[in-house]
């Protein structure tokens, strides 16, 4: 079927299957440095319990067959061993079936970790990855054009990580209508940056043309990704410009550079480079992609419906394989920034002056003179379910405790999670935590202080608390 591929996006699935092998191998590497303290058997949310609480169909993962910290580890670290491969070419060496046998092996062992990841794992970028890993499997390598109708999906998923996020925008928080939300959200997302300061301090007009500029990007730009080329280059284009400033003003795990190498795979790369010469695809493999395309588009008609409803839903799986899903972000900007503040102390009863030491966290905000860095597209799990703990007890209530309890006994694979353990020789003998509220300084503050944040105390997080003997 001569209309089954076309030779001019070979450049752009090339560049498209590298980067998402790198940013699987990103992902398995974060599961592999974070899981034994996270979901391990002796984790917060211990795996095997949830196993046995959960059956195949709702969650599939290899993990029903046996689970143990070494087959999760072992599963990981060839997750990374695999996605290395695959950034270096490998896919392109091999025969087309072998090739589409890696990507699957990625997608399988994926799946696996983010079905038993439970809430560690309940994040938008996760079935993202799923559903774009999924797809990969039948892009095809240097054996064959790359198909047109996969190329499509690619779009159409783009397509929903976009508009979904400019919809729920625009049903959400009033202050996306009046363009005033980044008034607020540089200082008030997840996890800031190195440069989240410097973006929160741009004068308010700026801020609203960010605002304005990002209703363009995300509810005009998507519908220009069906239309012919060079205008679905363009649209793409500015949508990788769109997320590149968005990974300068925050911390989203891959979020961001998954999107982009989406947009990537909309180029067309035939005036930058010549399209190889590329025999015609097997029957076999034009039959499997057909038959996958049919089966994704049945699937895609309750997300469709999602981006019409006035109640949508974002970040939603419609199935337990992760195959189609919802999208968004923000559809609520706070004005405030709260923090949770873990604190332990050695001494054995409590006092007026009894002295607290603060954990420190790599990535959330603790220290008041420490710049935010920068750790995306690496994704700190622990991290970014303490900023949701903040907004409310009712997203820690199912890890916060355990969390506590290791701290109290010194686990070394949650201690290894944190950037500061104050108590280095011995556990502490209480631990507590504290609300406060951060805001960025201003210049002069700066100046004076050295600090880029002020803090001051807003309640009680979780009150004094000891191991029972």
């Amino acid at each position: 079927m001569e209309w089954f591929g076309d030779g001019d996006y070979w450049l752009s699935r090339l560049v498209f299957q590298r980067a998402l092998a790198a940013v699987y191998l990103v992902a398995f590497l974060t599961a592999a440095l974070q899981f034994r303290a996270l979901i391990g058997e002796r984790g917060m949310l211990p795996v095997p319990g949830y196993l046995r609480r959960v059956p195949f169909r709702a969650a599939p993962s290899l993990f029903h067959l046996r689970y143990s910290d070494r087959l999760f580890a072992l599963c990981s670290w060839t997750g990374v061993a695999l996605s290395a491969a695959l950034v270096a070419g490998a896919a392109d060496r091999i025969p087309l079936a072998a090739a589409m046998a890696c990507w699957a092996v990625l997608w399988v062992l994926y799946l696996s970790i983010v079905n038993v990841g439970q809430t560690w794992y309940a994040f938008g970028w996760e079935s993202l990855l799923l559903e774009v890993g999924f797809l990969a499997v039948f892009l095809g390598n240097e054996r064959t054009a790359p198909p047109v109708l996969i190329l499509f999906l690619l779009r159409w998923v783009l397509f929903r990580v976009e508009f979904g996020a400019g919809m729920i925008k625009m049903r959400g928080d009033r202050c996306w209508r009046d363009l005033t939300c980044l008034y607020y959200h540089h200082e008030t997302q997840p996890m800031p940056g190195p440069l989240s300061w410097f973006f929160h301090r741009l004068p308010r007009p700026l801020h609203r043309v960010e605002v304005a500029a990002s209703h363009v990007t995300q509810l005009v730009l998507p519908v220009l990704l069906f239309t012919p080329q060079p205008i679905a280059s363009a649209a793409a284009a500015v949508i990788v410009a769109t997320q590149l400033w968005l990974v300068l003003s925050g911390n989203f795990a891959w979020l961001n550079w998954l999107t982009i190498a989406l947009a990537l795979s909309v180029v067309d790369g035939s005036p930058i480079a010549r399209p190889p010469g590329q025999p015609g695809a097997p029957l076999w493999y034009e039959i499997t992609v057909i038959a996958v395309t049919a089966g994704l588009l049945a699937l895609s008609y309750r997300p469709a419906r999602n981006l019409l409803s006035r109640r949508q839903r974002m970040n939603c799986s419609y199935d337990p394989l992760h195959l189609v899903n919802a999208y968004g972000a923000f559809g609520t900007v706070g004005r405030v920034r709260r923090e949770v503040v873990v604190e332990g102390t050695d001494e054995t009863r409590l006092h007026d002056g009894t002295v607290w030491r603060e954990y420190g966290f790599r990535g959330k905000p603790t220290d008041v003179r420490r710049l935010p860095r920068q750790f995306a597209p690496y994704h700190l799990r622990l991290d970014w379910m303490m900023w949701f703990a903040a907004l409310s007890p009712v997203y820690a209530h199912s890890w916060f405790g355990p969390f506590v309890e290791r701290l109290l006994e010194g686990d070394r694979d949650t201690l290894r999670l944190l950037g500061h353990n104050p108590f280095p020789d011995a556990p502490p003998v209480h631990v507590r935590a504290r609300i406060y509220r951060y805001r960025f300084t201003t210049w002069r503050e700066l100046r004076a202080t050295g600090q880029w944040w002020r803090r001051t105390p807003d309640g009680e997080f979780l009150r004094p608390t000891r191991l029972r003997r």
